[in-house]
């Protein structure tokens, strides 16, 4: 979304919403025009930075009275709880037979900080996105209509059946979800953030800590690799509560050992990530670091097939 001085920005999902990168505003005067079709221009005078996800929520975060004005839904059942019961489940299973499309995004843990952040983004990008939550009321506060919101055991088969219904594509943030996975039907790309070279490099103290995690995650690639769906591994640095969109990229292999990556960053890659679909798995390192990357696709594929001339 990267832009100039009067950037414009479209999200495909009744009246649009312009929300611009973290390059672009941080004080920003906004015309906002709303009409009775389906898009809605806003246009944007930037005067200073402010990251991206910060401008995002400051709609989001306005919970339903925003979502009122552009005339969104509450999307509550009919008895009024957020529960999601077994006739609401049914109800999405007999309508996503019908549509025969999987082209739905699943998130796993949308109540994390990167779980809420590739949301977000893929709110932006038009994605249709389903999210697994623990607290349903108040990510529907949060995310509105634009994200179809599930809870429940993730070591459930029949949940997870449920669940996966629709889903063509999979981002999972954070580990342990993934090994509960019995199959993946329908799905035709799985990209996992792990943190596996960040663990595996600690020491002392440290590594003692991050034990859990260590075993958790080499459980998570494991599940993925086995899983006979095209994937795409993410080993990040560290990661770091800073704004994204601030840094270049480096993609060398050993970086996740040393370095450091913004959340924010790591999420726009997973994101992007869904762009490439490798033929069977890609596994790359990335923290930021100096490489400016303007054409995600490309980079992506640049990545794909040093991963092919190693081999």
């Amino acid at each position: 979304m990267a832009g100039t001085s009067l950037p414009s920005c479209l999200l495909s999902q009744g009246p649009s919403l312009l929300f611009c990168s973290s390059n672009q505003v941080s004080e920003t005067k906004c015309r906002i025009g709303i009409s009775s079709g389906k898009r809605c221009r806003v246009r944007c005078l930037a005067k200073k930075k402010i990251s991206f996800v910060d401008q995002i929520l400051d709609y989001i975060e306005g919970g339903p009275k925003l979502r009122k004005w552009y005339g969104a839904p509450e999307l509550r059942p009919k008895d009024g709880s957020l529960s999601g019961d077994d006739d609401e489940f049914e109800a999405e299973e007999a309508k996503d037979d019908l549509d025969g499309e999987n082209d739905v995004v699943f998130v796993t843990d949308g109540d994390s900080d990167l779980g809420q952040m590739i949301i977000l983004q893929l709110i932006v990008k038009g994605t249709r996105v389903k999210a697994l939550v623990k607290d349903k009321r108040k990510a529907l506060e949060a995310f509105g209509s634009y994200v179809e919101l599930t809870s429940g055991d993730a070591s459930d088969e029949r949940f997870l059946k449920k669940a996966f219904k629709g889903v063509g594509a999979v981002i999972s943030p954070t580990e342990g979800f993934l090994p509960n996975v019995k199959s993946f039907r329908g799905v035709k790309h799985a990209v996992l953030l792990s943190q596996l070279s960040v663990y595996e490099s600690s020491g002392g103290i440290q590594a003692m800590m991050n034990n859990k995690a260590k075993k958790l995650a080499e459980q998570d690639e494991n599940a993925v690799i086995s899983s006979n769906v095209p994937y795409t591994i993410i080993r990040t640095g560290k990661l770091e509560n800073s704004p994204g969109g601030n840094q270049g990229f480096n993609f060398n292999a050993g970086a996740a050992a040393k370095g450091s990556i913004s959340k924010e960053d790591a999420a726009r890659i997973c994101v992007e990530a869904l762009s490439v679909i490798p033929p069977t798995g890609l596994i790359f390192e990335v923290t930021n670091g100096e490489e400016v990357v303007s054409d995600w696709e490309g980079q992506l594929m640049k990545v794909m097939q040093r991963q092919s001339d190693k081999k």
